[in-house]
């Protein structure tokens, strides 16, 4: 008895020790794996901040090498309880003179939610070396200010009213305004010229909206249940949509477009210019094959200067630049 105790013992023992280390042996194997992971992921988050340090500073050279323009100046020209909003202005080199000058307004783009009037600087700073007054205006938007695209609508017409009574600090013509925009910028643009509600009551209501020409970058106005934007306007779009709400008194207008826009279809685009063209009223379309909402930015310098040019044709057309565009295109 006593030998089988003994030997029982003994493979108890033995059995017991063989776990043991086993269990350290899986131990050490584990703390090697972790330390492989641990090493693995430190290296790894250190090439990614290197990545990425490497391509702030690629940006920060390539800024440096072909920086914003910025405007010359920014004047206030609405305030909403603490909310201040200002022209940001491009002036003519010989802006000293009393010659009178045609203007151009733009609205930045961003589906009233969001945006910056920096979205048409380069635009701008090109038209005022052109001879123009440039500008660029801020407008009250969702992300920002909490309001809805009505707002947008009476920040926009304060904002062409505003102008057009303190030309004369710009020698500007009051009637040589064109308004111009992208998406929802757009919109606001060719709003002032095709809609009749939504002014502020603040404003000078005997000053009207309508400006003398539009330029419009993928615009989005068609704003029915077939267009952009209806669930937020649904309650009066009928009033907001400029699609629906064209006259014969809407002013020439020149619109760029890419055939690849996922909110602005090209038969919206091509059945605005029949609309215009069947009130009597000059419309130009321009289509760039392949192109994006948002193709017209200084992203592609192809498609920037391209409709930058056409844009500077057709503002000659009219009379308010002289001579052949000085922009380069950039195939």
């Amino acid at each position: 008895m006593k030998l089988i105790f003994s030997l029982l013992f003994a493979c108890v023992f033995v059995t017991g020790c063989a776990s043991e280390q086993a269990v350290t042996v899986e131990k050490s194997t584990i703390d090697a794996s972790s330390e492989k992971v641990s090493s693995a992921s430190k290296s790894d988050a250190k090439a990614k901040a290197k990545a990425k340090a490497k391509a702030k500073a690629k940006a920060k050279a390539k800024a440096k090498a072909d920086p914003v323009p910025q405007p010359d100046k920014k004047v206030l020209y609405k305030t909403i309880g603490k909310t201040q909003l200002k022209m940001h202005v491009f002036l003519p080199p010989s802006s000293n003179t009393n010659k009178k000058r045609p203007a151009i307004l733009f609205y930045f783009g961003g589906g009233w939610n969001g945006g910056s009037p920096a979205q048409f600087y380069r635009q701008s700073e090109y038209l005022a070396s052109r001879g123009m007054v440039a500008i660029a205006a801020e407008y009250r938007v969702k992300s920002r200010n909490k309001t809805t695209p009505k707002e947008a609508v009476m920040d926009a017409k304060s904002a062409m009213r505003w102008l057009k009574a303190n030309a004369a600090q710009f020698n500007i013509d009051p009637n040589k305004i064109v308004a111009s925009g992208g998406s929802a910028g757009g919109h606001l643009a060719v709003a002032m010229a095709t809609i009749s509600k939504f002014d502020d009551p603040n404003d000078n209501l005997n000053i009207d909206t309508m400006p003398s020409a539009l330029a419009l970058f993928n615009p989005v106005y068609d704003n029915s249940k077939a267009g952009y934007g209806f669930n937020r306007v649904k309650d009066y779009w009928q009033d907001f949509s400029p699609m629906h709400n064209l006259t014969k008194d809407v002013p020439p207008t020149i619109v760029f477009l890419g055939t690849k826009d996922h909110l602005v279809p090209v038969a919206t685009a091509e059945s605005f210019r029949d609309k215009m063209q069947a009130l009597g009223s000059r419309s130009e379309l321009y289509l760039y094959k392949g192109g994006k909402h948002g193709f017209f930015n200084y992203n592609s310098k192809k498609n920037f200067t391209d409709t930058l040019y056409k844009l500077d044709e057709f503002l000659t057309s009219l009379g308010y630049l002289e001579g052949q565009p000085t922009i380069k295109i950039i195939k």
